[in-house]
């Protein structure tokens, strides 16, 4: 059974997942749990999905990442975005800084090293979903 990556209560978690009847594309209705795959066309009533779940088909395929970025800037997504597939502990933190807010790991990955990889970062230079001003922007030269 894969782990839940979740903010609970401020905190980053393990939990066993919650279930969504997960629609592709071409069945959704406006009000269902979405999914994407990397190959499909974000489209603006995708805003209306109760939750988006966006499959990673490989570690080294990053176009899920673009999806999440799109869904969140583009079309202004505020619910869930969860990683399903191939999800890599490696990939978590660009995860997040995407606009992910959980991650499904499958059975072979160890939940703690996971959480343990989550922010490895205190400060990031570039923009993100996250934090859209770059570092040179936010921080304080104490003019």
């Amino acid at each position: 059974m894969p782990t839940l990556l979740k903010i609970i209560d401020g905190t980053w978690q393990a939990v066993p997942p919650e279930t969504h009847a997960w629609q592709p594309v071409v069945d959704w209705e406006p009000g269902a749990p979405l999914l994407l795959k990397v190959d499909d066309e974000p489209a603006p009533d995708h805003q209306q999905a109760s939750a988006i779940a966006i499959e990673f088909p490989a570690f080294n395929d990053g176009r899920a990442l673009s999806l999440a970025v799109l869904m969140r800037t583009r079309f202004g997504y505020a619910g869930e975005i969860r990683a399903i597939g191939a999800v890599h502990e490696d990939l978590l933190h660009y995860m997040i800084r995407c606009g992910f807010t959980c991650m499904e790991l499958a059975d072979d990955r160890d939940p703690q090293v996971a959480l343990n990889l989550l922010q490895p970062y205190s400060h990031h230079y570039q923009s993100s979903v996250v934090e859209p001003a770059p570092l040179f922007r936010r921080a304080n030269r104490g003019a």
